[in-house]
This record gives C-alpha cells, structure tokens and sequence, in this order.
C-alpha cells in the first residue's frame, strides 16, 4: 500500500482510497483492459468512481488509451519510459477480440504532406493472436 501511495504521489496524483484500489487492480494486469472488466473485477466500486480514476492515470501517463475499432476504449499500463507510450504497435484478435500492446514493434515513421502537424497516432494491426491460433 505505501508503494502505491508513493507512486501516485510522484505521479502527481493525490492517493484516496478509491484511486489506490483502482491503480493496484490496473497495474496488476498484463494486458489490455475495459472500464467494463473493471467493474467485474471491482463490483462494489461505483462505474463512474472507476472511470474517473482511469482518466486521470491516463492523463498523468500511467495508462495509454488504445482506440482498436471494437467500440470500447481499452487501457494498458504504461510500462516504457516516460511519453514513449505512443510509439509502439498495437495488436488486436479478431477471433477472441484482445488487444495486446506490441511495445518491441515501433510505429514506422510517417512523413506528413507541407502544412499537415501530426499530433497523435494509433497503430492497430489486426488478426488472430496466438492463443487463438492453436
């Protein structure tokens, strides 16, 4: 519990009680996740005290928001180093439908027309994970 203290404090994030069992619960997953496999995960936690908390850990960079084409916003814990979060491919199941973070696999570099100013990109690639595949 003090470690998860320390962490959202250097984070800039004020520890209450809520935003601690939320980070424990997030930063304890391997892969992607929903607000809605939070709620599971957490069912005597309000949804909007859960969602809440997960913007603000994205918003300090602590989790990436991954757009993947399902409809539902996933989170990953961001594990690389400070703001290097958006340059890595995503992978999503087309068969079990999972996202996974490609965090060795790096978004090639895209040269923009004269007057376009990328601000953000989402690399997803589709198909079958290899859980699915055997």
């Amino acid at each position: 519990m003090d470690s998860t203290v320390s962490y959202l404090e250097n984070h800039g994030i004020k520890p209450t009680a809520v935003r601690m069992l939320v980070w424990e619960k997030a930063h304890g997953q391997s892969e992607t996740f929903t607000l809605h496999d939070m709620e599971q995960w957490m069912p005597h936690m309000d949804r909007s005290s859960i969602f809440r908390a997960l913007k603000l850990f994205a918003e300090h960079e602590m989790l990436h928001i991954i757009d993947d084409g399902t409809g539902q916003q996933k989170y990953c814990v961001c594990r690389c180093e400070h703001g290097h979060h958006l340059n890595h491919v995503h992978f999503t199941c087309t068969k079990c439908g999972q996202t996974y973070c490609l965090e060795d696999y790096k978004i090639p570099m895209v040269d923009m027309p004269e007057g376009f100013v990328m601000e953000d990109v989402e690399y997803v690639v589709k198909g079958i994970c290899a859980k699915c595949a055997q």
